[in-house]
């Protein structure tokens, strides 16, 4: 297992993306590229102990800020980390990108060199929800289109699946369609509309409409919306638990265990479905834990051929 890392990203810079590849190369037997200016990496490097046969340093010049077009900043910077990092998995020399960089940068990347699956208009980013059940549901799309098709959402839900049943071993997901009530007709017209092709999937296990309040029951293993809604949704989900966290430390001085599921900057890594490659982004505000358990969620995501999965699952679609 080889996993191209891009140090640029992130509000931590190269220290906590490179502390948190480094402990996963501890607890694994894979090797890691550490991409992004050398002299930042090396001086991270200093005084650390790994295993020098198992990394390698890629060194880049440029790098693609938060505020550029994605699209063209993709293809005029050339010798950007997180360009040089999804080409390493492009060439086959990586089995896997991880960034906490600029996600839209990450997506365009994943596209332009990766390439999108066929079956697939606009890729998706799945995240995991904690739930009553002691599992994680998956909600999906978490920030990647902020305007979606109900062919689009149709697509998500088939991936969806594919992802928790391949790498979440879930045997025959539910997928239900996130929205403002259970009734069928409810919705926007793209709910309505997605609702009906949803049903019409036989190899997608569609349980109906999924309202706000049951997003954490478990009774729903793939939760599909348009990015626009998974993102606020996400956010304030991040709000809500940093808002509980200090409320609760000032009533009882200490946090139970519970936070630790929620934790955003804890959680690791959402992986980017529907391009032809494994593609792991990581929240920008990632530290060292987070980062180590992003590269895990890319692990996983290898080892359970992910990418092939889903491109039977796209295939499967009527």
């Amino acid at each position: 297992m080889r996993i191209a890392v891009d140090v640029m990203g992130g509000d931590y810079g190269p220290g906590e993306v490179i502390s948190g590849a480094l402990s996963w190369l501890q607890e694994s037997a894979g090797s890691i590229f550490l991409v992004g200016r050398s002299e930042e990496i090396e001086a991270a490097l200093s005084g650390q102990d790994y295993d020098a046969d198992r990394l390698q340093v890629i060194n880049t010049t440029e790098v693609i800020a938060m505020d550029e077009s994605p699209a063209i900043a993709i293809r005029r910077k050339k010798d950007a980390s997180i360009v040089v990092a999804t080409g390493l998995v492009k060439q086959g020399q990586a089995d896997a990108v991880l960034s906490c960089g600029s996600t839209g940068a990450q997506m365009a990347a994943a596209l332009f060199i990766l390439g999108r699956m066929e079956g697939i208009e606009r890729p998706p980013i799945v995240g995991g929800i904690p739930n009553l059940r002691g599992t994680q549901s998956l909600l999906i799309d978490v920030g990647a289109n902020v305007d979606c098709r109900p062919t689009q959402l149709v697509q998500f839900g088939a991936l969806g699946s594919a992802y928790a049943s391949a790498v979440q071993a879930i045997a025959n997901p539910r997928v239900g369609l996130l929205n403002n009530g259970a009734e069928e007709t409810k919705g926007n017209a793209a709910a309505v509309e997605a609702y009906g092709l949803l049903k019409q999937q036989p190899k997608i296990n569609f349980i109906g409409n999924v309202e706000g309040r049951d997003l954490f029951s478990g009774d729903c293993d793939v939760i599909v919306c348009d990015g626009f809604t998974g993102n606020i949704v996400l956010k304030a989900m991040e709000g809500l638990v940093l808002f509980l966290a200090q409320q609760t430390m000032r009533e009882i001085g200490h946090l139970p265990s519970i936070y630790q599921a929620v934790d955003y900057r804890q959680v690791g890594g959402a992986p980017l479905l529907g391009v032809k490659g494994v593609s792991i982004v990581c929240h920008g505000s990632s530290k060292s834990q987070a980062i180590q358990s992003g590269m895990r969620i890319a692990l996983q995501c290898v080892a359970s051929r992910i990418v092939e999965q889903q491109e039977q699952a796209l295939g499967a679609l009527i």
